[in-house]
Formats: structure tokens, C-alpha cells, sequence
């Protein structure tokens, strides 16, 4: 950056109002090149523990008093100076805090603009007591347990929490790279003047609040979906466009699966330049439609394989972020062959987590007790009462392990969204009317701007979901989803007033899979 490697530009930017500085390695042979390379530029350099990082932070400072103010950063973060740093300190002790962190939205500035500030007794604390490798990794995830998460807020009026300055991927490193190869000075450049060169080298996002509980949904870029759907598949160009759009307002993950035409190359061929980094993808397992009844489970293993590698190839990668069974009853079909394949691949790495999608709540139940099970998808939207039931359940489950829980079909595939007859009597409602004007009522009841607000504001008001899957085949159906994700869940009394008073629709209409075909 600017002629100055990566690790030694964010340190020298750290102290450079008189702050000192350690940058805390490895000590394998793997990262002689960094401390060689450090020590050429005068950074002082500390080698420790590969895996615990959190060991290898407080060893780094071993010499210094409990009391000792501590700045955590990370060597892909080049924005934050010492002149930030200097007035995390102040408001540090100014609110006697014991634990003080920067970091996007809560502060007011790009993710990337992160640090975190503790006292080093504090530290040393964790590393006594932390156990998993999460804390000992992350460094200070058992501080933030103990004193919770006080966020600095003296940028708040910044207002550029939407926006993106590490270095996580090839798209950040030439975005970043360009910003400071114009600069004469880089260790010595404020933060603010980067902030402006961001803004100019960024396209910008929309005007709410990132999208985070937005997954954008990909089944209508590689087929025609949905049952509203007048548009069709978008071209190449314009799935780029869309899932760049996402990306740039914050969308959690994006969600495809194997059976889904085109739409796994298309992801790939849309982050191949570098956004892999910045956004998690999460896959479904082929439905294994050819496989036999009787299969072995050599052949079963065989397919998985195939789906498996497939996907892989698709979406240009070695290790599938999440992959979810596509059926739910492949849990235990052919003598749970394909699960027990899945959990090898997990194993070896080439599966970060997996997961099922399920159709109903006795599936739920099912996947919820299964060893292995990380991730979640089912299909919730606001006429849907077969949940409610489920919810201590998921609850228990979240608390107990890691575990995400996404709903899909938030608009049931477009209907809610439409009074035309016709798609509603596919879906077996022969009476559209009393179901589009009672959703109508309760859009004026719980004063919203539109149906499709109302169908998030519900799903957004619901705890235990983390993130709701919504489609779209044109660019103005995504930013229009983006900024209804803005807008603030319903209450607790608006979410009880839907359940109290929505019609009772039947099974056949809540579940796609058995509406009426169209004739071919």
C-alpha cells in the first residue's frame, strides 16, 4: 500500500502520534518473511503461538504493569491512526470502562476503521481462564463476556458504517491499494482524508442501514422462480449488478443450491474478481433425484461427491461455506449414507458448516436433534402459523450451540405480494379476497409503507431467525428489499395482533411443493 507492506503501513499508522507498537506473529517458519520484512522497517515484532493468539498477545507484553492501556488492531485494517486511537484512550477513561471497541455501524465508520482498547490485566485474566479455541483465537471474546461491548461513538456523525476499508480479498486490496497509491504520505495521512478518498472510490450504498439480516435469495439467477415471477431469468450482467449491490449494502449471505439451473456459476462468476471474502455463500446438496431407492453406499457416497465437487467447481472454490441437505428425509435415507459422507467432507475441510433445509416442524425437530447440524432453513412468512410452536425449541437450541437459523419465503413466493387470482388458485385459495384485505388492515394497523414491509417487519421482529432470504430479478426489486431491511421489526403487540386475527390457511396453500403444476 502506497509501497509499504500491508503489516508495517498499519502499524506505523497505529503509533503515529507516539503510540508504541508490537506486532504480534507467528512463530512458525511460515511467517520469517513478516518479521524479517518488519524488523527492515524498524516494527518491533514479537513471534508467539500460531493457534492462540490470545497467548501470544499477552506474552507480547509481558514485561508491561496490569494497569497498561491496550490497543488491539489487525494488520488488515490501514485506516485507523494514532490520532483515532488517542481519543479512544480519552473516552476509554473518561467512562471508566474496562473494555472500549470501534468498529462500523455502533461507531459511525467503515467496517475496517476496528479496534479495541482494554486494560492489559484484563488480558491476562482471559488467557488464564479461556478455553475454546474461539476465545483464544479471537482474543477478546471472554473480556467482552465479562464488561459487554461499549462502543466508541465520537464518529457516530460520520455516518459511513456502511462502508468497507479492510483488506479481506483481492477487490479490497485493489480498492485500497488505489486510495493510497495517490498519497504522498501514507503512515502520516489522516484518517479523515481516507474516509473522503473512500467515499469517492466507492459506490454508495443505499441511504438505510446495512442490510444485515438480508440473505439475498439466487434461485431466479439461474431459473425462471417464484410464482409472481413476469421477468425471468436476468442476464449475466445483471445477477453481477444484483449480488455486487448486496454485497455493497451489507446482505449476510447469499443463498443458491445445486439444483438451482445456473445460479451456483453465476455466483461464481460474479466473485471471482475478489469478493469472495466479503460475503458467505450458502449451497444445497443435490436432491439426488436419479439416486435408487436401493442404492449402496458406495453409489450414494459417489453422488454426494459429485454434488459435492460440482458446486465446488461452480462457485470457484475449495471449501463450500454452508451446505444444507436440499431434502430433509436425506437425514436418514439409505441408512444415513449421505449424511454420514457430508460429515467426512466436513472433516476434511472442504464443508465449513452444514445444515438442512426443512419444510415443516416435525423436519425441524428432526435436523435440530442431528449431531452436525449448524444451519438451518425453513420457510416462514406472515400467514404461516405452524411456527409458533417450534420457538422454545429453536431457542433452546441456539443457547445450547452454534447454530443460524434463515427463513426463506417471506412474500411465499410472491403471492402475499399479489390480488391476481390466478397464482392464489394454484396455491389452492379460491377466496383471494378476505386474504389480501386483512393484509391490507394490518399494513394501516401497524402503520407500514407497503405489504412487502410488512412481510419483513414481521420475520425482522421474530428472535431466533438470523437471517431472511429474499429474491430479486431486477435491481430495483433489491434495493427496494435493502431498504424495507432499514426499517424497524414490529412490536411485540403488532406481532401478537397478526397472529391473533390472520386467516387459517390450510397446509396445501403454505407448502409450494403442493400447489397445482402448470400444464405443459
Amino acid at each position: 500500500m502506497g509501497g509499504i507492506p500491508l503489516a508495517v503501513l498499519a502499524a506505523k499508522r497505529a503509533g503515529n502520534t507516539g503510540l508504541r507498537v508490537i506486532v504480534a506473529t507467528s512463530d512458525q517458519s511460515t511467517d520469517n518473511l513478516l518479521s524479517e520484512t518488519l524488523a527492515s522497517h524498524q516494527v518491533k515484532c514479537f513471534r508467539g503461538s500460531l493457534n492462540d493468539t490470545l497467548d501470544r498477545v499477552t506474552r507480547a507484553l509481558s514485561s508491561w504493569d496490569d494497569d497498561t492501556i491496550v490497543f488491539r488492531l489487525t494488520a488488515d485494517n490501514v485506516f485507523p491512526d494514532g490520532s483515532l486511537l488517542d481519543e479512544m484512550a480519552r473516552d476509554f477513561l473518561i467512562r471508566k470502562l474496562d473494555y472500549l471497541v470501534c468498529n462500523g455501524i455502533p461507531s459511525g465508520l467503515p467496517y475496517g476503521v476496528s479496534a479495541e482498547v482494554t486494560r492489559l490485566r484484563h488480558l491476562r485474566e482471559a488467557c488464564t481462564n479461556a478455553t475454546s479455541a474461539y476465545d483464544k483465537e479471537h482474543v477478546t471474546p471472554h473480556i467482552r463476556r465479562r464488561f459487554g461491548a461499549a462502543y466508541f461513538q465520537g464518529y457516530q456523525s460520520v455516518a459511513m458504517g456502511q462502508y468497507r476499508c479492510t483488506v479481506d480479498c483481492l477487490d479490497d486490496y485493489l480498492k485500497i491499494g488505489a486510495i493510497f497509491q495517490l498519497i504522498d504520505e501514507p503512515v502520516q495521512e489522516s484518517l479523515f482524508s481516507l474516509l473522503e478518498r473512500l467515499k469517492l472510490a466507492t459506490p454508495s450504498p443505499r441511504p438505510t442501514a446495512p442490510a444485515r439480516r438480508m440473505v439475498m435469495g439466487c434461485a431466479q439467477l439461474g431459473l425462471k422462480y417464484g410464482a409472481v415471477n413476469q421477468h425471468g431469468q436476468p442476464s449475466l450482467a445483471a445477477s453481477t449488478e444484483l449480488i455486487k449491490t448486496a454485497i455493497m449494502n451489507g446482505a449476510t449471505a447469499l443463498d443458491t443450491a445445486h439444483a438451482y439451473g445456473t445460479s451456483e456459476a453465476v455466483i461464481g462468476e460474479a466473485l471471482k474478481d475478489g469478493q469472495q471474502g466479503q460475503i458467505g455463500v450458502v449451497t444445497k446438496l443435490s436432491p439426488l433425484n436419479q439416486c435408487p431407492e436401493d442404492a449402496s453406499e458406495a453409489l450414494v457416497q459417489a453422488l454426494v461427491d459429485a454434488s459435492i465437487f460440482q458446486s465446488m467447481i461452480r462457485l470457484r472454490t475449495t471449501s463450500l461455506d454452508v451446505l444444507l441437505l436440499h431434502r430433509a428425509d436425506h437425514l436418514g435415507k439409505w441408512h444415513g449414507a449421505v449424511w454420514k459422507r457430508l460429515r467426512v467432507h466436513e472433516g476434511a475441510g472442504s464443508i465449513k458448516r452444514l445444515g438442512v433445509s426443512v419444510q415443516n416442524p416435525t423436519e425441524l425437530l428432526w435436523a435440530l436433534q442431528t449431531e452436525g447440524v449448524s444451519h438451518v432453513q425453513l420457510p416462514l412468512n406472515l400467514v404461516d402459523w405452524r411456527w409458533e410452536e417450534s420457538a422454545q425449541a429453536l431457542a433452546a437450541a441456539k443457547r445450547e450451540r452454534p447454530l443460524t437459523i434463515h427463513a426463506r419465503s417471506p412474500y411465499l413466493q410472491g403471492l402475499l405480494l399479489t390480488n391476481d387470482a390466478s397464482p392464489w388458485g394454484k396455491a389452492h385459495v379460491d377466496h383471494v379476497q378476505p386474504i389480501t384485505d386483512w393484509i391490507q388492515q394490518m399494513v394501516v394497523q401497524c402503520k407500514r409503507v407497503s405489504v412487502a414491509d410488512i412481510c419483513l417487519a414481521y420475520l425482522n421482529a421474530i428472535e431466533w431467525i438470523d437471517g431472511v432470504v429474499v429474491g430479486a430479478e431486477r435491481i430495483d426489486q433489491l434495493e427496494q428489499n435493502i431498504d424495507l431491511f432499514g426499517h424497524p421489526p414490529l412490536s411485540a403487540d403488532e406481532v401478537a395482533l397478526v397472529r391473533a386475527t390472520r386467516p387459517q390457511l390450510d397446509l396445501s396453500t403454505l407448502d409450494p411443493a403442493l400447489w397445482l403444476k402448470e400444464e405443459v
